[in-house]
This record gives structure tokens, sequence and C-alpha cells, in this order.
């Protein structure tokens, strides 16, 4: 469905970066139909060296060129970004926006600038993961995009790791999840590194053992489909070390912690968005 589109990226950072290494990478879309408009040169020269696609002078070239547009800019300056482009962009240009805290109505309200009408707008929020296609994106669309714009969306965020439908009014529990869910997760390995070292283990060894235990624990998740109880269960013996452990956990109150985590972040994200 991808592979005779144009997809065109307003933004060159990171994210982008990512979308396009797992777009080429599995041969979802054609180098040669790739575009991205990035400021910085620096940006610039790196992309088009790294990924052989093209770098476009200006937004609206770019617009012009391309059939999907992946904006993917500072929340900060969104609304200048597709304000500049809007005259070019209408309800056969699929957008899909990344920019974290930025409601549809709002990218809609951008593009029309006070005109009346129709638009194809997706919001997405993936996770830094997406750097290694490991990330978790979960996409929501505006009233009147089709199936297949809809389906195209996912396709592109699936080439950088796994892709769920929600509602917009649960986009900010999104961010506090599974958006700001890494950086917890890292706090995890971190504190577990440490605790092995304490114990007597060298850095090194603490973080490689730390490391892949995260990553074959969550793969041991995601592929038995057994529940995170379940497994766990399965490692603790009565009387045993794992118990004493999780004892510990219980008492320094560990997933009341991480419960509110997940809530501080997504009612920060509420309050960023208004």
């Amino acid at each position: 469905m991808l592979k005779n589109k144009k997809i065109g990226f307003i933004g060159g950072g990171n994210m982008a970066e990512a979308i396009i290494k797992g777009m080429i990478s599995s041969s979802l879309v054609k180098v040669s139909n790739v575009f991205v408009s990035e400021p910085n040169k620096n940006r610039q020269t790196f992309l088009s060296s790294e990924y052989k696609i093209k770098i476009v002078k200006n937004n609206l070239d770019l617009v012009k060129k391309s059939d999907v547009l992946i904006i993917a800019v500072k929340p900060q300056i969104i609304r200048e970004v597709l304000n500049g482009i809007a005259d070019q962009v209408d309800a056969q240009k699929l957008v899909i926006s990344v920019a974290a805290g930025v409601p549809i109505s709002q990218i809609e309200e951008a593009l029309r600038v006070g005109k009346k009408k129709k638009l194809c707008v997706v919001r997405t929020m993936p996770n830094t993961p997406s750097v290694v296609q490991e990330g978790a994106t979960a996409i929501t669309a505006a009233k009147g995009v089709s199936k297949s714009d809809f389906k195209i969306s996912h396709e592109i965020f699936q080439a950088v790791g796994q892709t769920v439908e929600v509602p917009e009014e649960q986009i900010d529990a999104v961010t506090g999840l599974s958006g700001s869910g890494p950086a917890y997760i890292f706090m995890i390995i971190e504190a577990l590194t440490d605790a092995g070292v304490k114990m007597g283990l060298s850095r090194d060894v603490a973080t490689e053992l730390t490391v892949q235990t995260v990553l074959g624990s969550a793969l041991l998740v995601r592929e038995t489909g057994t529940s995170p109880g379940e497994l766990k269960n399965r490692v603790t013996s009565p009387g045993g070390t794992t118990i004493a452990g999780l004892h510990a956990l219980e008492k320094g109150s560990l997933r009341a912690t991480l419960m509110n985590a997940v809530e501080k972040a997504t009612l920060r994200s509420k309050e960023l968005a208004e």
C-alpha cells in the first residue's frame, strides 16, 4: 500500500530518522519516494548520506511532492509550521503528527487558518525505543480518515515496532505509560545494576545481567502470552530467594510508586495540552 506513496518528513530529528530507517530497512517504501525538510545543515548531510533520501529546501516544496506528510517537529513550533503549509494541504494528503501533547483539533485549526476544508489528520504517540525498531506507538485518527489511510499510518509505525489504536481521549494515558515509560525502565535498570555492584559484581557484569534480564523477561511475556503475575509465580519458590526479594519490593511500594508515576505523567500531559 505504501510502495508507491511519496512520504515527506517535516523535521529530520531522531524520531523522523527512526521511522525513515525502519521503512527503508523493511522495504516498505522506495528510497526515491522519501523526502525530508530539515533546517539543520549537519542533519541534512547526515540523512542524505546515511539513507540516500532527498533533502527538500523548504516545507512548501516538500508538501507539493508528498502524498503522506509526517510532522516531526517540536510541539512549540508546530502551529507555525502548519500555518506555513496550510494552503497546500487538503484531504488528498494524509497528515500524521508525532508531536506530543498537540490534539487533532489544534492541528486541523492550524491547517485550516479560518477556511472550511476537509482534512485527513492522524495523531500518534510513539516512544524512544522506536530508534531500535522496538517502539510502541498509539494511533488515533480524526473523523473522516479513511480505513486505507488509517492502515497506512499503522504500516508506517509498525516499521519501528508495534502499534495500537486508541481514542484520542486516551492519548494522555498512553503518554504517561509508554511515552514516558522508557524512563521508568531505565531507572529500574540503573537501580538493579547498582544493586549488583553493591553485592560485589563488577559494573560491566551487573549491567549485562540486568539488561538481559529485563529484555528476556519482556520477551517471555510477549512470546508466551502468559500473564506477568503467573510468570512471577513460576520463579517464586516457597521460602526461597525470590519471595524474599519480592517482599522487599512490596514493603517499598514498588507497584504503587509505578502506578503513581503513570498517573502523574498522564495528568501532566493533560496540563500541557490545555
